[in-house]
């Protein structure tokens, strides 16, 4: 178990990728903290490991207290923190002329704020215990225009200056930070896309589902379980020599120059 040992934290645990990467960690021998706003979604996902090997948190990842208790309740379950995953995510689908102020603020709130808090409170115990893997959940869409998704990808591309600037100040304390880029992944969010898609489209999802991806080389969408894979690896010894890395995971989406192409068809 390359995890073994290990105490991670990862948040928005309860759904989607948050809780792939929450069910590989502890096959792979970590205790993890799962942190979320939605306590019953939190308890599916603890319910299905094994006991003693999961706490659930709930609240609310852009408030700052909440934030130092949610970390303080990892280390003392865990005995430390060796990973943390900031996962956590929200949009808001407008352009800028019609983003009301206050959702933008939210998102960039929970998508950037909150992981620069999250690494501000974990990287003492990191640097305590000698080491320590950040991983954060970043996006295609911080590399690429997503249409009407301004907020969502500026706090993506500013995640992934985040995550390589603490690579740069912290490296000397070997910790490492790295960030993955998801194409698109069915979760939730990705459904939000998709459904308005489908009924503009005049077809089923899985005709929404086929039309969002028909320019993607791999012509599919990931699995929160691929994604979460790639974070095992990221969190575990054998990337010891990776840091301030930006990993896409998107099927081959970024080679062609199809940025939502899909979504802008359809006139959303």
């Amino acid at each position: 178990m390359t995890l073994k040992g290990k105490t991670a934290l990862i948040t928005g645990g309860g759904t989607g990728i948050g809780a792939a990467i929450a069910r590989r960690f502890v096959k792979e021998g970590a205790k993890i903290c799962i942190v979320g706003r939605r306590r019953e979604k939190l308890e599916q996902v603890a319910g299905g490991l094994p006991e003693g090997s999961v706490l659930v948190f709930t609240g609310d990842v852009s408030r700052y207290e909440e934030i130092k208790a949610m970390v303080a309740a990892t280390v003392k379950f865990g005995g430390g923190l060796d990973i943390l995953v900031n996962n956590a995510a929200t949009d808001s689908l407008a352009r800028i002329t019609e983003l009301d102020p206050d959702e933008w603020r939210k998102v960039i709130d929970v998508n950037l704020t909150a992981p620069f808090l999250f690494m501000k409170e974990s990287i003492p115990h990191m640097i305590k215990a000698g080491s320590g893997s950040v991983i954060n959940i970043a996006s295609l869409g911080g590399l690429r225009c997503i249409p009407a998704c301004p907020a969502y990808s500026t706090t993506k591309a500013g995640l992934i200056m985040l995550t390589q600037q603490a690579a740069l100040d912290y490296g000397q304390y070997k910790i490492r930070f790295n960030a993955v880029c998801p194409g698109a992944t069915r979760t939730d969010m990705l459904e939000k896309m998709v459904v308005p898609l489908s009924e503009k489209l005049g077809t089923d999802k899985a005709g929404g589902y086929a039309h969002f991806t028909k320019d993607v080389p791999l012509r599919r969408t990931c699995s929160p379980d691929e994604i979460a894979g790639l974070c095992n690896y990221l969190a575990s010894d054998e990337s010891s020599f990776m840091t301030g890395s930006v990993l896409l995971m998107d099927g081959g989406a970024a080679i062609v120059d199809v940025s939502g192409a899909a979504v802008s068809d359809a006139g959303l």
